[in-house]
């Protein structure tokens, strides 16, 4: 509740959400909020059409639906189903938290803040997504996952920071961090 955000050097502190995005940041919401009575596809739309994804392809993106289709096939919606076709409103959570990732990949960012993407998701679901973030890590994207699934997570991150109530209690490699008394104490119960 107090302190800056900077992002290459930058304050962002309190910047409109639009002005991120055109900086390169974008996220997705624990709490998905696609535009329900729209097809899954149409929910592309919006990111596709904005300012920063015209600037990085120089205005020329072709038809967005069919771009919509390829983003959505490329986080999980198989092409040939009707799934991407189906109202955002009938989509079951795992269908709906890729259409949080794809929005965000549509934006073409540099870091994308992922809320916690995997809560309410089955396993299944969760050991298909992780591949998806595992490429836009070696396309060197900057993924930031705010995570209650710490399996899955510190299989995938680089470096991890624990917060306990707010303040930071660990940071370091996923493997030292899993070793940490303060975080075995504050997660699992356990003595230091």
């Amino acid at each position: 509740s107090e302190g800056t955000i900077k992002y290459r050097g930058k304050d962002i502190t309190g910047m409109a959400p639009y002005k991120v995005v055109r900086l390169g940041i974008a996220r997705t919401f624990q709490m998905v909020k696609p535009f329900y009575q729209l097809p899954a596809y149409k929910n592309m739309i919006i990111p596709l059409y904005s300012p920063r994804v015209k600037q990085l392809v120089g205005g020329k993106y072709g038809d967005r639906d069919a771009v919509a289709l390829d983003l959505l096939e490329e986080v999980g919606f198989e092409r040939d189903s009707f799934v991407a076709y189906k109202s955002a409103s009938v989509l079951p959570q795992g269908y709906l938290k890729r259409l949080e990732l794809a929005k965000a990949i549509a934006l073409q960012p540099d870091v994308i803040i992922l809320d916690e993407l995997f809560s309410g998701l089955s396993l299944a679901e969760v050991a298909s997504i992780v591949p998806i973030i595992e490429k836009l890590r070696l396309e060197g994207k900057t993924i930031i996952m705010i995570e209650h699934r710490l399996k899955e997570l510190f299989r995938i991150a680089d470096r991890v920071v624990v917060l306990n109530f707010g303040e930071k209690i660990a940071e370091g490699k996923a493997a030292d961090v899993m070793e940490s008394d303060a975080v075995k104490k504050a997660y699992l119960g356990a003595e230091a």
